[in-house]
């Protein structure tokens, strides 16, 4: 995953409670995924926000990606 890419995404204190943005503003990571989520695409999404880059919702995806991806632990018996 670019680095290039996920510095796209910022978290900054006092802004939406410190949750991870998109380039600073009051989009969160969530707010995109959750519009995909739902069905929306990618070009509807950037149509109703022209504040938005393709490369934003790309950096949301690979930042949601990047946060499922742990050590899967297992309990002893």
């Amino acid at each position: 995953m670019s680095d290039d890419l996920l510095s796209r995404i910022t978290v900054e204190e006092g802004k939406r409670s410190g949750k991870p943005c998109i380039r600073g503003m009051r989009i969160t990571v969530a707010d995109v995924l959750g519009w995909l989520a739902a069905g929306e695409s990618a070009e509807s999404i950037l149509s109703y926000h022209p504040e938005l880059e393709p490369e934003d919702i790309r950096a949301s995806l690979a930042y949601g990606a990047r946060q499922v991806d742990h050590p899967a632990v297992a309990a002893a018996a």
